[in-house]
């Protein structure tokens, strides 16, 4: 079985550790352990009887919820089947512009959708033990109003939290900015560093978003796009009619109003990064960065593909290689946040591999 480019291929790792995908304790896939809600898990079988109807292909209600949620008039808002299904309408939009700025190392999914349209590429590479700046690049770039900016936020797979002030003077320097802000959501309010307010003022600005992270529901491919009313009525005539399935629908509705979640979250994240950070960084060979989501980067003095696989055959425990990342390769490897309890499963598995290797 080919080695996956993405994290939670289960089958993969089952595969390789001989048990079942279930028996796999899974840290490659930046996935809240908290969920499902209990409220979207009650919406989608309130919702079964409605399959057998299409669905609404304004999705009004959806985007309702989101335009409460986000406080921003719907039709700035657009749904869609996961941030891949997004990423490829971006990467339609930026293959129009003469080139296209990305901080590296990058999403895979951001080449993926560039050169499906044979879009030029600038790389611009972020340190992961600093400040990212994208000054130098600007000072020497002319005629950015033909340039395009994509970027995510938090950044993946560093953690890197941008603030929104540090962006800001790009928005009226480069054609259009994309920004990616899968993870922002891990951030309570009064933290976080969205863009999505000032999507009415700047008619340049897209920004992604995930429903399926956060919430624990990457099954149900749930994402959606925040940007001008004229921007996303083009995306429409790009794409299939009914790209949100119903269920998936009516279980977003039903999260997006889940407070007591949202709270559980925020409470649960920080405590529980900085254990398993705290936990990496004692173990010899192994240096975690500092992450703003649920995951960490942590680079490996070993190979990362030895010890996935003798983390997966010996301990049933998957973490995800950087291999895809072509800045990282085989000396970095990525982890997700779980239960503190998972956690130091992890750890000890961790712990003892590295000593076996030494």
């Amino acid at each position: 079985m080919q080695q996956p480019a993405h994290g939670g291929n289960l089958a993969w790792a089952a595969a390789l550790a001989g048990c079942p995908p279930d028996a796999i304790l899974d840290f490659s896939a930046s996935i809240s352990p908290l969920g499902p809600p209990d409220s979207a898990i009650a919406a989608i079988q309130s919702h079964i009887g409605n399959l057998r109807h299409y669905p609404d292909p304004s999705y009004s209600e959806l985007r309702l919820a989101l335009s409460h949620f986000h406080e921003l008039p719907s039709e700035f808002i657009l749904p869609g089947n996961g941030s891949a299904e997004l990423l490829t309408l971006v990467g339609r939009e930026l293959a129009e512009l003469a080139a296209t700025v990305v901080m590296t190392p990058a999403f895979g999914d951001y080449y993926r959708t560039l050169s499906a349209y044979n879009a030029q590429l600038l790389e611009f590479p972020v340190n992961w033990e600093s400040e990212a700046d994208l000054s130098l690049f600007l000072d020497k770039a002319q005629n950015l109003k033909e340039v395009g900016l994509l970027l995510n936020n938090p950044h993946n797979p560093t953690g890197k939290l941008f603030l929104r002030q540090s962006i800001l003077p790009y928005l009226d320097q480069f054609g259009l900015v994309v920004v990616d802000e899968a993870f922002m959501d891990f951030l309570p309010p009064e933290e976080e560093q969205s863009l999505i307010s000032l999507i009415q003022e700047y008619e340049n600005l897209v920004v992604l978003r995930s429903l399926t992270k956060f919430y624990s529901l990457p099954g149900l491919r749930l994402g959606y796009a925040i940007a001008h009313p004229h921007r996303l009525s083009r995306w429409q005539l790009w794409r299939d009619p009914w790209p949100v399935n119903t269920l998936a629908a009516a279980a977003a509705i039903a999260a997006l109003q889940d407070r007591e979640f949202q709270q559980q979250t925020w409470l649960w994240l920080p405590p529980a990064r900085n254990q398993l950070f705290g936990g990496l960084a004692a173990i010899p060979g192994l240096t975690p960065g500092k992450g703003a989501a649920n995951f960490l980067l942590v680079e490996s003095k070993e190979s990362v593909s030895g010890l996935q696989q003798q983390l997966l055959k010996h301990h049933q425990v998957l973490i995800r290689d950087c291999l895809s990342f072509k800045e990282l390769g085989d000396r970095f490897f990525r982890v997700a946040v779980r239960t503190q309890v998972d956690n130091q499963r992890l750890l000890t598995a961790l712990h003892s591999v590295m000593s076996s290797e030494c």
